[in-house]
């Protein structure tokens, strides 16, 4: 997998970057952001890093607490000359505070790094590679490419994205080369014990009680294709959560044997559910999230869509129902999966 020269010179023109992820930033997004960031600074580089107050959940909170970055203020966006976007597939996807509005780019030439299938190659500068494991491994790829060192903090990041986004290396996206790239960063000093521990133990009592949650709302389909899970904005109010909690609990009801497309729906606040889509056995996701206005992965996909939870979970199982019957859901299993 070879780094464009033109991804490479660009950043090493930067001065002052700001460096921006998708909005409820995951592991992948985080460790991606935060390692561009610190290799940046490393080198002398005047980095910033876009996390906006509320967007990283308590559980993934170790990451910048590793990286010991501060997130980028207004300032920052002011004075960049450039911006690196990582693991986003839209721009209007970038999570920046809202009152830096919606011209905050104003102009200035943006690099966009990513694994997403729909992503809308929105660079100036684009390197997108949807059968990447990971966007961490992008990162990885990049630093390695333009001759700058691993160290052993950087390398601890880079491998929580790549360890969280393949599910822990279990997804079709676990290549030889992403194996060898984690492998790589492990002899760099990424600490196995320690990544895993706070990706996978380490809930708080309420993150707890979300998952319990989440097993007891599980239900599947008469016809058992299709396993789904509902989170409502009162019951993760109820429980201390907020949206920023939500990330790989689609995992469970993804778990139920048999099943060929497993669905969670989070209303983060009233009115406005999130539909987190993930395909199993060959199933693809993506034409469903593209049609809620969403993106993703092939078999990895979501969206937010503005519709009450009742409303959303009977409209896209209704969609669901439809798509897997019409159309051809099987891939090839070598084909690009995501997280």
């Amino acid at each position: 997998m070879e780094v464009p020269a033109e991804i490479i010179e660009t950043v090493k023109r930067f001065t002052r970057p700001v460096i921006v992820g998708h909005v409820r930033p995951d592991a992948d997004c985080l460790g991606s952001m935060l390692a561009f960031g610190g290799t940046l600074q490393s080198r002398g580089v005047q980095a910033a890093v876009s996390l906006p107050e509320g967007t990283v959940s308590r559980r993934l909170s170790f990451l910048p607490e590793w990286a010991g970055l501060r997130g980028a203020r207004d300032a920052d966006f002011r004075a960049a000359d450039g911006f690196i976007v990582v693991d986003t597939a839209k721009l209007s996807r970038c999570s920046v505070a809202k009152p830096l509005g919606e011209d905050w780019l104003a102009g200035r030439p943006l690099v966009n790094i990513d694994h997403h299938e729909s992503n809308t190659l929105f660079g100036r500068v684009n390197w997108v590679v949807p059968q990447a494991s990971s966007s961490a491994e992008l990162i990885y790829r990049v630093i390695r490419a333009a001759g700058w060192d691993l160290s052993p903090r950087i390398a601890a990041l880079l491998y929580a994205g790549v360890h969280s986004d393949t599910i822990g290396f279990s997804l079709p996206t676990t290549t030889a080369d992403a194996l060898e790239a984690a492998a790589t960063l492990v002899r760099a000093g990424a600490d196995v014990n320690a990544v895993g521990m706070h990706l996978y133990r380490n809930h708080s009592r309420n993150e707890f009680e979300l998952l319990r949650l989440i097993y007891d709302n599980t239900r599947v389909t008469p016809d058992g294709q299709i396993a789904y899970s509902t989170a409502s904005h009162a019951e993760l109010t109820r429980l201390g959560c907020s949206a920023a909690d939500i990330d790989d609990q689609v995992n469970i009801p993804r778990s139920v044997d048999g099943i060929r497309l497993a669905i969670l729906f989070t209303e983060g606040r009233p009115g406005r559910t999130r539909v987190n889509l993930r395909g199993e056995r060959g199933t693809t996701v993506l034409p469903i999230a593209l049609a809620l206005g969403g993106g993703g992965h092939v078999q990895s996909a979501g969206a937010i869509i503005d519709a009450p939870l009742d409303e959303a979970v009977l409209r896209v199982l209704a969609q669901a129902a439809v798509h897997m019957t019409n159309r051809p859901h099987s891939i090839d299993a070598g084909a690009s999966a995501g997280r």
